[in-house]
């Protein structure tokens, strides 16, 4: 399939979610029967090897930065398992641990960390989700990220229907005034339990629904990030180091990898991040038609999405970036203090 017809599908995908359309078939019954048996198998593989519980991190990080009478900067986690952290055994390995501690560095403020990601969930429980996140409007986030999709692919979910519950989280969270960004779904071809040809299968579910993940976000004012090293090719290189034990969520190591993809737009969101003037050509940075960057992303993992002019000759822009990223060693942030 071309990049312009991925891009057609990807459009036809948010366009069904924006105006109540019906799914659009992935790939033949047929085909997805065989996927779906073949998903069974590896999650039964996967649950002789996992342990359902996760650690809790929510707590204040950065104490070193406290400042009397300056509150702490709030982030809240939501989405599936891979938001809530499953796969590790320490709080200080989880995703939001190592993203609040990251943001309380680069802030030089503490950071209050919430997280209400639930294993096994897919897109429809966001608006439970965003409820929890939104019942105290004196506390309302300074920034949310999600993470979603692995299991509405795994389970089928339409991909429509998967992008307006998620589009329908982010417009309530941006209208709240919470910036937003996205971890989209991840490359589920390369779970070591997986076999062919379910891997074809659900690498190309995995990146036509990130894509069009891609293209809802950003119509709702938030940000993405490609998640496809999360179980994408450094998955594949290093299975060992950086799948858990289960060999389908990601170890310590993993989830510092994708702590890091997400860290630098985290950070751009809240204007924390030095910003160059003009896109740097030389890595393939630019201003394209939103279904475009949508799809250019879903392809390469660490890729942002952001809204940019409003409109062109192909309906809206985005700004695509390649944020340059250092792999962060396995080191644990400070323990969090308890949130009162």
């Amino acid at each position: 399939m071309t990049g312009m017809s991925r891009a057609r599908v990807a459009r036809r995908i948010a366009a069904g979610a924006a105006y109540g359309g019906g799914g659009i078939g992935l790939a033949g019954a047929a085909a997805m029967g065989l996927l779906l048996a073949e998903v069974q198998l590896a999650r039964r593989h996967v649950s002789n090897g996992s342990t359902p519980h996760v650690p809790n991190a929510e707590g204040r990080y950065g104490h070193g930065y406290d400042i009397p009478g300056e509150p702490p900067l709030r982030l809240t986690m939501l989405g599936d398992s891979t938001a809530a952290g499953q796969g590790v055994h320490r709080a200080g390995q989880t995703p939001g641990a190592l993203l609040a501690s990251g943001l309380a560095a680069v802030a030089e403020r503490p950071v209050e960390l919430r997280n209400v990601a639930l294993p096994g969930a897919r897109s429809d429980d966001l608006d439970r989700q965003v409820s929890l996140a939104l019942a105290d409007g004196s506390r309302v986030p300074d920034i949310c990220v999600i993470m979603i999709g692995a299991n509405d692919v795994t389970h089928r979910v339409p991909p429509t229907r998967s992008v307006r519950c998620l589009s329908a989280a982010v417009r309530r969270l941006r209208t709240a005034g919470a910036e937003v960004v996205v971890g989209t779904c991840p490359d589920l071809g390369t779970i070591e339990p997986v076999q062919q040809p379910l891997r074809w299968l659900a690498r190309r579910a995995s990146r036509q629904l990130a894509a069009a993940q891609t293209i809802g976000v950003v119509e709702q004012g938030g940000r993405t990030v490609s998640l496809g090293d999360l179980l994408g090719p450094e998955f594949a290189e290093n299975p060992r180091e950086l799948f858990g034990p289960d060999h389908y969520h990601p170890s310590a190591e993993g989830y510092a990898t994708a702590a890091m993809a997400v860290l630098p737009t985290v950070c751009a969101a809240l204007g924390l991040w030095p910003e160059e003037e003009r896109p740097d050509v030389t890595r393939r940075e630019g201003f394209l038609p939103v279904a475009k960057a949508a799809v250019e992303a879903a392809s390469e993992a660490g890729t942002e999405v952001t809204a940019a002019m409003p409109t062109g000759p192909r309906g809206p822009w985005a700004l695509l970036k390649r944020r340059r990223r250092r792999r962060l060693p396995v080191s644990e942030p400070e323990a969090a203090t308890p949130s009162g």
